[in-house]
């Protein structure tokens, strides 16, 4: 299966430029957040069972940051992966996978809905032993600077069966990027590649679902399938 056509609808999201800082206080359409549009993380892949999670995601930025908020409507909810850079794909988790230059690496933003963060960047996604054939694990030190928001505790254990709505709210520095690409990364009038993911790997109801498809393989670590990002340039 061919990458899909990023030109198609739905594989292109514009970033707006926010006004001012968001309050990191959970208000998906409230302040800053109340005029950026949400994209849809709604391509399932049949692997998964017949839960089917409204899983949501605004992007905002500003001169020193990218702003991520996703809203998750779901249930089969837990979060038990234990510090930075735990498995956390094994929970109910929301990525956001950001590659700011085209044909290079990718930082892959996974995050469990309590808030505990992986993050590599990754310049060769073949899977190895180790993980993959090329890549960095992103330190505790360089992600200090990120503000994080989630409106669930850390720990979820037992999953909680009903329905629960879940958020997620985070500032990425800038110079975070600039430390693995050599240069810091341009935004307003610029394009970049990613993609939204939603998964609960060891939930009792696996699923997971991309903004833009993946293709017959279940695999995230794509880039290309990743679409299009495009920073309003005002």
């Amino acid at each position: 299966m061919k990458p899909p056509d990023v030109g198609d609808a739905g594989r292109i999201y514009t970033i707006r430029r926010a006004r001012q800082p968001p309050a990191f206080s959970g208000h998906w359409s409230e302040g800053v957040w109340a005029g950026a549009q949400p994209l849809r993380v709604d391509h399932f892949h049949p692997a998964g069972s017949e839960h089917r999670p409204v899983t949501e995601a605004k992007l905002l930025f500003d001169a020193a940051h990218l702003y991520v908020f996703f809203c998750v409507q779901d249930r089969y909810v837990r979060a038990v992966a234990e510090g930075f850079q735990g498995p956390v794909w094994a929970d109910s988790c929301a990525e956001a996978f950001l590659q700011p230059r085209e044909g290079r690496g990718y930082f892959n933003f996974e995050m469990n809905c309590g808030g505990t963060l992986l993050l590599s960047y990754i310049e060769d996604p073949r899977r190895t032993p180790e993980g993959f054939a090329r890549f960095t694990p992103v330190t505790a030190e360089q992600v200090a600077g990120m503000r994080v928001y989630h409106s669930l505790p850390a720990r979820v254990d037992p999953e909680i069966g009903e329905p629960v709505e879940w958020r997620l709210e985070y500032g990425i520095p800038l110079s975070l990027f600039e430390d693995y690409i050599g240069e810091a990364p341009l935004t307003a009038g610029e394009r970049w590649r990613g993609n939204f993911y939603k998964c609960g790997d060891e939930t009792s109801h696996p699923h997971w679902a991309s903004w833009s498809p993946i293709g017959e393989e279940l695999n995230f670590h794509c880039p290309e399938y990743f679409g299009v990002l495009e920073f309003a340039e005002s």
